[in-house]
């Protein structure tokens, strides 16, 4: 067996971690995207 198995750091789930992880790079390239798409609306109209 593998000793590393036997005293892991952390016992507690991954999926936590995956969606904190997908979550907020996510949230900042759409605030992003969003202020792009105001500044080119906003561009268009003047």
């Amino acid at each position: 067996m593998n000793e590393f198995e036997l005293d892991v750091q952390t016992k507690k789930n991954d999926f936590s971690y995956s969606v904190t992880g997908f979550i907020w790079p996510f949230l900042a390239f759409s605030t992003i995207f969003v202020i792009a798409t105001i500044f080119d609306v906003v561009n268009n109209f003047s």
